[in-house]
């Protein structure tokens, strides 16, 4: 088409020609860029897991007196008014956690937290596995109880990590930021479900996200953190009330 009417002198060109002719280049100069430009693959869509079926349970996992029913190291856990105490006065060079001594997939978890001492944050971490393993010297570096699964964070860095595996999730802080307190106490509610997860912080939906590679999702031990840090920390935790396969698929605590 652009021949034959190139063919033509411009002297003689009538306006319909003109657009005939500019009109042809534009479709022929898109062809050819298509041809070089690579069709994107498709995007694989998340998949959602539906929430499991099981007993539905209300779990007091703190008495408010002692750890029983959780594991960890009695030089860095106590209980002290009430509350359970996560307190490092050396270094610590991983992080290590309080762990229930059984396992769970579905559930709701509702308590207090609260950062004493430092900035760093400490969080709860789910739907994995305790991981020793991670130092060559388990117990000069103390990873007797250090986890790899999910964590929730907070109240530093809000959001969610996947320890020892995908690292920072996708997921964005900014909303608990906004809600919650530095250095006083937060109620937080986390609402783990098939592959989904949904966090509220006093009384304020944050977090609702999907895991888009659910075949990570074990049944697997609550875990309190105290983060691996150079200096003295001091983190507090209570109240601590679990229900399994929760009966209501939304958060209670939202206001």
């Amino acid at each position: 088409m652009i021949a034959l009417v190139a063919r033509i002198r411009p002297a003689y060109w009538t306006p319909p020609m003109r657009s005939l002719l500019l009109l042809s280049t534009l479709l022929c100069t898109g062809l050819a860029a298509g041809q070089d430009k690579k069709t994107p693959p498709p995007t694989k869509a998340t998949e959602i897991v539906p929430p499991r079926s099981g007993k539905t349970e209300t779990i007091a996992l703190f008495d408010g007196k002692t750890l029983t029913g959780w594991e960890g190291y009695s030089d860095l856990w106590s209980v002290k008014d009430g509350v359970i105490v996560a307190k490092n006065t050396s270094p610590l060079k991983f992080s290590t956690y309080l762990v229930t001594k059984d396992n769970y997939t579905d559930f709701r978890l509702t308590f207090a937290a609260k950062l004493v001492e430092s900035e760093m944050h400490s969080g709860v971490s789910f739907w994995g596995t305790i991981k020793p393993d991670v130092s060559k010297d388990p117990d000069k570096d103390r990873t007797k109880y250090t986890y790899a699964g999910h964590l929730v964070m907070f109240p530093s860095g809000w959001g969610m990590y996947d320890l020892f595996g995908r690292n920072g999730l996708p997921v964005n802080g900014a909303p608990a930021k906004k809600v919650g307190k530095q250095h006083d106490w937060n109620d937080i509610e986390i609402l783990a479900q098939g592959n989904r997860v949904r966090v509220a912080v006093n009384g304020t939906a944050v977090v609702d996200w999907y895991d888009p590679e659910p075949e990570r999702i074990k049944s697997g031990p609550i875990g309190l953190q105290l983060h691996s840090n150079s200096v003295p920390q001091e983190i507090h935790f209570k109240g601590l009330t679990l229900e399994t396969f929760p009966k209501e698929d939304k958060l209670l605590s939202v206001k």
